[in-house]
């Protein structure tokens, strides 16, 4: 039997979507107003499941304090109240995106959690914009 647990989060960054081997037209043509050279920000919220077996002795899958510690620690710690182009080193050469963070929050939250667990992360970036990744 394999049970999902979520621990939902959210952070608060600014962000430009832009490549800067582009010119600007057309990275305003591509991006539009969030190719804004002074940034815009989104309160993001985020959901981190991790799916597995119940253990018989605790009956938990994972201990969910321990869920909301690596959530702190590797997501909120690391992107909270900040410019993901300028003070994030994962976006240095990275353009942020939705999709592209997506991936190295899962990245960053793999690394904590066993690899007996299948891990899904759901990034809302507003609440009718959303993108969900799974590792595949």
């Amino acid at each position: 039997m394999r049970v999902t647990i979520s621990r939902k989060a959210h952070f608060n960054a600014a962000h430009r979507l832009y490549r800067k081997d582009w010119t600007f037209e057309k990275n305003d043509a591509v991006f539009g107003k969030c190719n804004n050279p002074n940034f815009h920000g989104h309160n993001y919220e985020l959901i981190v499941s991790v799916t597995g077996a119940i253990d018989p002795e605790t009956g938990y899958v994972i201990d969910v304090k321990i869920l909301a510690d690596v959530i702190k620690e590797e997501v909120e710690d690391a992107f909270d109240h900040k410019n993901l182009n300028l003070d994030v080193a994962e976006f240095k050469d990275l353009n942020p995106t939705a999709e592209n963070i997506v991936v190295v929050i899962w990245n960053k939250v793999r690394k904590r959690i066993e690899s007996k667990f299948d891990l899904e992360v759901v990034l809302y970036e507003t609440p009718r914009n959303f993108v969900t990744y799974k590792g595949e």
